[in-house]
């Protein structure tokens, strides 16, 4: 920062410490101003990586994008298009960084993410809240969110996305 002129500003620096419970607990620094989550790339994370305040960011982000733009369009639009916005806006949000929560995600968490895609789902096909969601989210493609993660996992993890040399 000294070498190119730039200082620190005290009064809007946050940081945090990530880490287990019991390892931050050991930390008894009053000097230390931390924050308990911080965005990083639209990303909420905190200080136990339970990843709570992300669900609950994205709980709201999507549940007003169903509510409120989505419905008042959908009578208006055929079902092609619906599902491209559907997906576009409110899907690739329950999507983003998925991958993520593998490890520490509790199923009540899952539980959430799975509400709003089948919120989501009704919405897109205009479906009573007591239809089956089942065959609605399969006639759409989507894949339920416990898959959905595993298969970005297991598309990070394949070699083929890895290249060990790059042709020309």
């Amino acid at each position: 920062m000294t070498a190119n002129l730039l200082t620190l500003s005290y009064s809007r620096t946050e940081f945090i410490l990530i880490g287990f419970k019991r390892k931050l607990d050991k930390i008894h620094n009053s000097s230390l101003n931390t924050a308990h989550s911080a965005r990083n790339l639209g990303f909420t994370f905190d200080e136990y990586l339970i990843y709570s305040d992300q669900i609950s960011a994205i709980s709201k982000a999507c549940y007003y994008h169903i509510r409120q733009p989505l419905h008042c369009i959908r009578p208006y639009l055929d079902f092609t298009t619906v599902c491209t916005i559907a997906t576009s806006t409110i899907h690739s949000k329950l999507n983003y960084c998925s991958s993520l929560y593998f490890f520490t995600i509790t199923s009540s968490q899952i539980t959430r993410l799975q509400q709003i895609q089948n919120s989501l789902a009704h919405a897109v096909v205009n479906a009573a809240k007591s239809c089956h969601i089942t065959p609605i989210v399969c006639s759409l493609h989507w894949l339920k969110i416990t898959k959905c993660i595993s298969y970005k996992l297991s598309h990070l993890q394949s070699p083929q996305n890895h290249p060990t040399s790059i042709s020309a």
